[in-house]
């Protein structure tokens, strides 16, 4: 089965990636020779004398000198924005072809040498199956990395395809189901100590329209929905969140420096605030970053990252739609190799390494091998009697030097004939 869970970038109408002081305006390509053209991208491709981004070529290509060196002192800029957009037309089989402006920006609010990096990102993506998704998902870190608020606001309208519940669903029976969502969570964290968090939230989410498309015979979406007392057209989530994180990254674009992450919350949803059932959840995200650095050059930034994602129902029934699930992590991100929603259940376990690697000395391009295994819960049993694996590989490159986000291109492969491309601005994880 062949898919394309991400929209893939087929037609970049253009790649800018920003920094705070103007770059002054590049020379139009008609005033540029074709010879010196040519010499221009070879420089900006394969110059080793500094750190390369996108940027760079264009700079190359039109002839204008770049000054776009990165400081190598301890002190950030403060409240100086990087930026990457990625306008350009997509495409996956959920989506059809789509219209896709995504947006990712990092800025540091101390100018401190262990100030965290603060992170906006967003995107808006219109498809040809008249689906609409605007996530805004936001990192702010204050002074001396005192407090974090993190958000995850998002509205979609979203015809899905689903396959059941449980390891034994088959890729065969797919099917359509349809709903719109606002989603609404916000957390404060308080430090407790260096790199230490407590944590409190509201999470929100409002599901309406929600019906099947194309379904044959009782699916597991009505036997569920049976079963839990659900039904109708909508379903209300709401309640606090309890968290805990310890974070020792410095940037969570791209830790290349190394470093880890550990984040638990947990998440009663309660009919006394409006939720249309009582429900509780726990997810555990552990990540560990080491890097590898193999001499001076091409091996400067080799990194291992770990990824253990947990995401289990601890009591009740939680809407269909809000049930563990591949790709329904905040990021979209689990289980390259397999389209999203291809597995869903009321407890998921999720484990995933990759080998980042650099190409080009100038840290332009590099790439990564990647591996994942995923579990889901049974729906009778509660046990987990299937695990399904996925691998790949991908490209990477550097679209800004300053906050280190690259263009990730991955290609993946799962069980069962599953495989597809996945693309993301910044890493995976």
């Amino acid at each position: 089965m062949m898919i394309v869970r991400k929209m893939g970038l087929l037609v970049l109408f253009m790649c800018i990636s920003l920094h705070v002081r103007a770059q002054g305006h590049a020379l139009p390509f008609d005033k540029i020779k074709v010879s010196d053209t040519v010499h221009r991208h070879r420089i900006a491709l394969f110059d080793k004398s500094g750190p390369k981004d996108l940027i760079d070529v264009w700079l190359g290509i039109a002839n204008k000198p770049p000054d776009r060196n990165i400081d190598t002192s301890k002190k950030k800029e403060l409240l100086k924005l990087e930026s990457a957009f990625l306008p350009g037309v997509g495409y996956s089989l959920q989506t059809g072809f789509a219209a896709v402006f995504q947006y990712l920006g990092g800025f540091y609010t101390t100018n401190s040498a262990d100030a965290n990096q603060s992170t906006i990102e967003t995107s808006i993506s219109y498809t040809q199956l008249n689906q609409l998704l605007i996530p805004l998902q936001c990192s702010f870190w204050t002074k001396e990395n005192k407090y974090n608020i993190v958000t995850d606001w998002r509205y979609l309208i979203f015809p899905q395809a689903t396959y059941g519940l449980g390891g034994y669903s088959s890729a065969n029976n797919a099917y359509t189901l349809d709903f719109s969502n606002i989603r609404l969570y916000t957390t404060g964290y308080k430090v407790l100590r260096p790199d230490v968090y407590l944590g409190v939230g509201y999470d929100f989410d409002y599901l309406w329209n929600i019906h099947e498309i194309s379904a044959v015979g009782e699916t597991d979406f009505q036997k569920y929905n049976i079963q839990n007392n659900e039904g109708g057209t909508t379903a209300v989530a709401s309640g606090p969140t309890l968290n805990f994180l310890y974070d020792t990254r410095r940037n969570s674009i791209n830790p290349v420096a190394g470093g880890s992450f550990f984040n638990v919350v947990y998440r009663p949803s309660l009919t006394l605030l409006g939720s249309s059932e009582n429900w509780q959840s726990l997810v555990i995200d552990a990540r560990k970053y080491v890097p590898i650095p193999i001499g001076n050059g091409i091996g400067a930034h080799n990194l291992l990252a770990f990824w253990s994602y947990d995401w289990l129902t601890l009591a009740g029934a939680p809407p269909y739609m809000l049930l563990p699930n591949i790709g329904g992590d905040p990021y979209g991100n689990t289980g390259r190799g397999f389209d999203e929603g291809r597995f869903r259940g009321k407890n998921m376990l999720y484990y995933e390494n990759e080998y980042r690697f650099g190409i080009s000395r100038n840290g332009l391009i590099g790439g990564v091998v990647f591996t994942n295994v995923e579990s889901f819960s049974e729906e009778n049993t509660n046990q987990f009697a299937r695990v399904y694996a996925g691998y790949g590989a991908g490209i990477r490159i550097m679209f800004n030097k300053f906050s280190r986000t690259n263009v990730a291109v991955d290609y993946g492969f799962g069980t069962d004939g599953s495989r597809g491309v996945f693309i993301n601005l910044g890493e995976v994880f």
